[in-house]
C-alpha cells in the first residue's frame, strides 16, 4: 500500500510503499485483546497483600470457656469472623504475568499497525530530527498538524533533540522501534512513524 510522506512542517515529502504484511491486514480484535491483556498483566505489580489469621497481632488466649455460654465455641480472636481478625484466603504478593508465544506477539503488533492504517490514523514523516530542542516550537508544530494524543516511533534510536522537546509536551510520546508495542499504539489517537522507523519495523517483523 502507498502512503504520502510529510515533513514536520506539514509539507509533502514524496510517498512510501508500506508492506501489506504489516500495514494491510484485516485487524482482529481477539488477537489485539490477547496481546494487550498479556502486556497489562506483565506490567501489574502484584504487591497486594493482607494479614491472615497467623499474621494478625492479637492475644492467643481462649476468649471464653468452651461450654455453657450458649454461643459458638470460639478459641481465637484472630479468626476471620471477628473484627480485626485475619483475612481468609486474601491476596498475597505474586506475579500476574502469563506466557504468550513470541510469534503471536509479533502478529499482534502487525494487526495494531494495520488497525491504525485502516482507520486512517497512520502518519509517515520523513524525519523528526530537530536543530534545537525547543518545547514551545514542537508544541506549536503538533497543534498545526492536529496531533493531540500521538505516539511517535523513530528508528533504532530517537533523535535526542526531539525527545527532549517532546518530554514536556502533553499528548506526545516517543519510542524507538524496539519499544513499539500494541498497547501504546492502540492507546493513542494517531500513530506517527518515521521512514527509518518503517524500515526498522519491517526488518523486525519479517
Amino acid at each position: 500500500m502507498k502512503l504520502d510522506v510529510i515533513k514536520l512542517d506539514g509539507k509533502k515529502a514524496g510517498s512510501i510503499d508500506l508492506d501489506e504484511a504489516l500495514f494491510g491486514l484485516e485487524p482482529r480484535a481477539d488477537i489485539l485483546h490477547r496481546v494487550v491483556r498479556w502486556q497489562r498483566a506483565k506490567a501489574q505489580a502484584g504487591t497486594h497483600s493482607v494479614l491472615g489469621k497467623s499474621d494478625v497481632s492479637y492475644s492467643t488466649k481462649k476468649i471464653y470457656r468452651q461450654k455453657g455460654t450458649g454461643g459458638a465455641r470460639h478459641g481465637s480472636k484472630k479468626a476471620p469472623i471477628f473484627r480485626h481478625g485475619g483475612v481468609y484466603k486474601g491476596p498475597t504478593p505474586r506475579s500476574h504475568a502469563h506466557d504468550l508465544p513470541k510469534k503471536f506477539r509479533a502478529l499482534g503488533l502487525r494487526h495494531a499497525l494495520s488497525a491504525k492504517a485502516k482507520a486512517g490514523e497512520l502518519v509517515i514523516v520523513d524525519t523528526i530530527a530537530l536543530a534545537e530542542a525547543k518545547t514551545a516550537q514542537l508544541a506549536r508544530t503538533a497543534k498545526e498538524l492536529g496531533w493531540k494524543r500521538v505516539l511517535v516511533i523513530d528508528g533504532a534510536t530517537v533523535d535526542a533533540n526531539f525527545a527532549l522537546a517532546a518530554r514536556n509536551v502533553e499528548g506526545i510520546d516517543v519510542l524507538p522501534t524496539i519499544g513499539a508495542n500494541v498497547y501504546d499504539i492502540l492507546k493513542r489517537d494517531i500513530l506517527v512513524i518515521t521512514k527509518a522507523g518503517v524500515e526498522a519495523l519491517e526488518a523486525r517483523l519479517k
